[in-house]
């Protein structure tokens, strides 16, 4: 996965590009179809904001959030990703039948028609 972080008026220091990185690999071991992430860490006049793109197949997700410290918005941010990750993962495997395999199987699902 291509991963870009950038900063505004922020350094970036190892340790916040180790920080999001390791929260990134927790997204992509709940969801493995992960294309791209753009991190955007700021520090503005009333905290410090964290807001992320992420591309997936089927999908761009999107997440910002705004703490004291940044730490703090990256793991809120990471936390609103990681759910998004999971619902739109659900929503791919889907949890109904599909009307053709029911078509399919016969009437009562068995795979026997019933008369």
């Amino acid at each position: 996965m291509n991963l870009n972080i950038t900063g505004h008026h922020v350094d970036l220091t190892p340790a916040l590009r180790d920080h999001v990185a390791d929260k990134i690999k927790r997204l992509e071991r709940h969801f493995d179809r992960l294309i791209g992430a753009e991190v955007v860490l700021t520090v503005e006049r009333f905290g410090h904001k964290a807001e992320a793109t992420i591309h997936a197949s089927g999908a761009q997700l999107h997440a910002e959030a705004i703490e004291s410290d940044m730490y703090a918005a990256i793991d809120g941010m990471m936390d609103k990703l990681d759910g998004q990750t999971r619902r739109h993962k659900e929503r791919l495997r889907g949890h109904r039948p599909r009307e053709g395999l029911k078509e399919a199987l016969g009437a009562n699902g068995t795979g026997t028609v019933d008369e």
